[in-house]
C-alpha cells in the first residue's frame, strides 16, 4: 500500500477548509495560527448557543477536551456535523485523569461519531480500556510507545479504530495511525516539541484541517497532518540549534515551518512505513 501524504497538504492549500475548533484557552491562539499556516481558516466558536450553527458552515469540527467545560458544545457541533457528513476530530485531553473527564469522554464517544481521534499513548490506552499510568495532559513514560512494545500498541490502535469506525492516531516518539485495517508508523519529530504547551492541540487542529480538505481519505489526511507536524518540528529544531534559542522561539519557528513547508520538503523529510507486524 502506498500513501500519498503530499496530496492532503496540497488540498488544504487549495481548498482553505474552515475548521471549527472547540479547544482550550491555553492553546486556542496557537491552534488558530497553525491552521492558518497550513492554508486553512479557523473558527473558534465554542458557545453552546451557536456551536451547532457554526458547524453548518465549517468543513470540519475539532473537539478538544482541554475545554472540558465545553463538552455540551462539542456534542452539539459534533452531532450537527455528523448529520451533514462532515469530519469530526477528537482530542481526548487527559481522558481518564478525573471523573469529570471520564464522564466527558464517555458522553462524546456515545453521542458523536468521530472521523479521527488523536491523543497521546496514555489517553488512547484509556479509550481502549487498557490500564494507564497517565496523569494530567502528559503521557506517562510507562505508557509510551517504543520499538519493544510496538506490536502490542499497533494491535491496540487497530482494534480501537475498528471499534469506533474511524481513524486512531497516537502521537509520541513513534506515531501510530490506523483506520482499523492498516497501521502506519511515522518516525518524525523532535524532543523539543514536548517542551512547548499545545503541540498536541496544534496537531489535532491540523488533522481537522486536513480531514476537512480531504474528507474522502481520512487515513491519508491524518497521516499527512502527522507527517507535516513531525517534519516541521525537525525543521524548527534545526533552526533552534543554529540560533541557540529556546522553546518560546521554537513554537514560532514550528508554525513558520508549516507556513513555508514545500511538498518537496515533506516528501524528502517523511519517515514512515506500513506496519507489517
Amino acid at each position: 500500500m502506498i500513501l500519498d501524504l503530499c496530496r492532503p497538504l496540497a488540498l488544504v492549500r487549495r481548498n482553505a477548509p474552515l475548521v471549527q475548533c472547540i479547544t482550550n484557552f491555553v492553546t486556542v491562539n496557537d491552534c488558530a495560527n497553525i491552521i492558518l499556516a497550513a492554508g486553512g481558516s479557523p473558527s473558534m466558536a465554542h458557545d453552546v448557543r451557536e456551536a451547532a450553527e457554526a458547524a453548518e458552515g465549517a468543513n470540519a469540527v475539532v473537539c478538544n477536551m482541554g475545554a472540558i467545560e465545553d463538552v455540551p458544545s462539542m456534542v452539539a457541533a459534533g452531532q450537527r456535523a455528523n448529520q451533514l457528513y462532515k469530519p469530526v476530530v477528537l482530542d481526548p485531553v487527559a481522558a481518564g485523569g478525573t471523573a469529570l473527564r471520564r464522564e466527558g469522554s464517555a458522553e462524546l464517544l456515545e453521542k458523536v461519531h468521530f472521523t479521527a481521534i488523536r491523543g497521546n499513548a496514555s489517553e488512547i490506552r484509556y479509550l481502549a480500556g487498557q490500564q494507564t499510568t497517565g496523569s494530567g495532559v502528559d503521557v506517562s513514560a510507562l505508557d509510551a510507545i517504543t520499538e519493544e512494545n510496538l506490536p502490542m500498541a499497533a494491535a491496540m490502535v487497530k482494534a480501537l479504530a475498528k471499534k469506533i469506525g474511524g481513524v486512531i492516531a497516537v502521537s509520541g516518539v513513534l506515531d501510530l495511525v490506523s483506520d482499523g485495517e492498516t497501521v502506519v508508523v511515522l518516525r518524525n519529530g523532535c524532543a523539543t516539541m514536548a517542551r512547548i504547551t499545545g503541540s498536541g492541540c496544534m496537531l489535532t487542529s491540523l488533522i481537522g484541517a486536513f480531514c476537512g480538505a480531504d474528507p474522502d481519505d481520512p487515513l491519508a489526511a491524518v497521516c499527512s497532518a502527522m507527517g507535516v507536524m513531525g517534519v516541521c518540528g525537525e525543521l524548527a529544531e534545526k533552526r533552534r540549534l543554529q540560533n541557540h534559542t529556546g522553546n518560546a522561539t521554537f513554537r514560532t519557528d514550528l508554525i513558520d515551518a508549516v507556513f513555508n513547508l514545500t511538498e518537496q520538503q515533506l516528501r524528502e523529510g517523511l519517515r514512515y512505513e506500513i506496519y507489517q507486524g
